[in-house]
């Protein structure tokens, strides 16, 4: 298969990155309502409506710019709301909200690698129906992948630190939690230097293996 520009990688990465966001954020906010906190369903972020979700920085200037320029995919949502004080079990079902996020997209990359797995089996017949299946499931696949490595590492306001912060003994959670106001600068100065793409990329490679229509993905991002 042909490799795509930039131009067209950003036509087919759209959709899934669209999807990619909402369904994470709005899973955050459907967990956290089953164990007690209705504050996201309140504000209507349990939603699949992007609107709901998309920070117009965050989600669209930053991500663009980051792969025109930097060849990765880096930007952020607007974070649903969650009032630890009204679950059921504060500091586990605190760590339960963040996995929620990236538990999603695993399940959607599985999603979009069955794509792709259709998309081949109507190669031969309907290739007009193959082609955007195969493409899209690919960058679905990727995009999905990079999203649940990049949420889980220990780092706050991430999913991953929210996990190590849960499990952390409170004293030392006490300490953890005041890293959060610098956890973004620590993620852009990684981005800047290069650090992070060599940081997630084993880790996105590694999970691909794991996944159906793995081959494709790497033919069409990695070749």
């Amino acid at each position: 298969m042909e490799t795509l520009n930039q131009i067209q990688l950003l036509a087919v990465l759209a959709l899934p990155v669209v999807l990619a966001i909402t369904v994470h954020e709005a899973a955050h906010g459907w967990v956290a309502n089953r164990l007690g906190d209705r504050t996201a369903l309140m504000l209507g972020r349990v939603t699949f409506n992007p609107l709901k979700h998309i920070d117009p920085i965050g989600t669209v200037l930053v991500p663009t710019l980051s792969f025109l320029f930097a060849g990765i995919l880096f930007g952020w949502a607007k974070p649903v709301p969650v009032n630890q004080h009204n679950l059921h079990h504060p500091r586990r079902d605190m760590a339960l909200v963040a996995v929620a996020g990236p538990a999603s997209n695993l399940a959607m990359a599985l999603a979009w690698g069955l794509a792709i797995q259709g998309g081949l089996l109507l190669w031969e017949t309907s290739q007009w129906v193959a082609l955007p299946l195969i493409y899209m499931g690919a960058a679905g696949v990727l995009i999905n992948v990079f999203l649940m490595v990049l949420n889980l590492l220990p780092l706050l306001p991430l999913d991953g630190g929210r996990v190590l912060n849960a499990l952390l003994p409170p004293p030392a959670a006490r300490y953890f939690s005041r890293l959060e106001p610098f956890g973004l600068l620590i993620l852009i100065a990684l981005l800047a230097t290069g650090l992070l793409g060599g940081l997630l990329l084993p880790l996105v490679l590694g999970t691909l293996e794991w996944l159906p229509g793995a081959g494709i993905v790497k033919e069409l991002f990695f070749v």
